[in-house]
């Protein structure tokens, strides 16, 4: 537990922090920039004193487990942001209602609903946003609020690395290394955890089409849990400030939810 609550300084210290001298302004008349489809961040941040929300409007999870099957939705989960300079922003995620249904190997149902965790994200960008290269700080606190059978009750908590590079042609690759640090399953404390993720975006106009793969490594007491997926989205820029998507997740492995599919919105004002 203290390992996880040690970030809570670090998320008030970056914040207080005055802006390095090479980490330019964002123009608040910039198209909106999200963390959001797929499982990717970008080192982009919201415009200074500029509230940006980044939601699933929808969002099912459906896995195979020991014969049986659990289906997680999410109705909204919604990423409230504002802008605190124009390299930094604050941000908080919570699902306000979330339903979980279980089928075991006999057919025997059970279900769990309520109100999910709450995030607590701050961005820090480090570069020029002129750069071809960008990179970000993403210090990040889960507090539980979650009921048992939808969340573990535990504080979790990491840091991401959000780093992307513009090619030309329209072509954005993006990296995500990140570590976390999570509840050990047997209840004995914390331990720790890597995740990484390689993305391909290409812009089309206002149209943009995204791959990815991600994979996640968490080292508990039973031994290294790994989880892969293959991701996929199409993101709509309506306007410079509203943006739609709907994308998919497939699972590679047998410890990573067989399909998460969602469709989600953005704005900012």
């Amino acid at each position: 537990m203290r390992t996880c609550v040690a970030f809570l300084p670090l998320l008030v210290a970056l914040a207080t922090t005055p802006g390095s001298a090479f980490a330019q302004t964002t123009p608040a008349d910039s198209p909106i920039c999200t963390d959001r489809p797929t499982n990717g961040n970008y080192a982009c941040t919201v415009p200074a004193g500029m509230v940006q929300i980044e939601a699933d409007v929808f969002n099912w999870t459906t896995n195979q487990v020991a014969g049986g099957r659990v289906d997680s939705i999410a109705f909204t989960n919604p990423v409230l942001k504002f802008g605190l300079t124009d390299n930094s922003d604050l941000q908080i995620n919570w699902a306000p209602y979330v339903r979980v249904r279980s089928r075991d190997a006999a057919g025997l149902v059970s279900i769990a609903d309520g109100v999910g965790d709450v995030t607590l994200r701050y961005k820090r960008r480090l570069t020029d946003p002129a750069n071809a290269l960008q990179i970000a700080v993403l210090p990040f606190v889960k507090v539980p609020t979650a009921p048992g059978g939808i969340g573990n009750g535990k504080v979790e908590g990491g840091i991401a690395v959000p780093i992307n590079y513009s090619v030309p042609g329209g072509w954005t690759v993006t990296l995500g290394p990140q570590f976390n640090v999570i509840a050990d399953t047997d209840g004995s404390g914390h331990r720790t955890g890597l995740t990484g993720l390689v993305n391909v975006a290409k812009s089309l106009g206002a149209v943009t089409l995204l791959g990815e793969l991600w994979t996640r490594q968490d080292f508990t007491s039973a031994g290294t849990v790994d989880q892969y997926s293959a991701d996929a989205a199409v993101v709509w820029l309506a306007r410079p400030n509203l943006q739609f998507d709907i994308g998919a997740n497939f699972g590679l492995n047998r410890n990573t939810p067989d399909v998460v599919s969602y469709i989600g919105v953005s704005t900012r004002f």
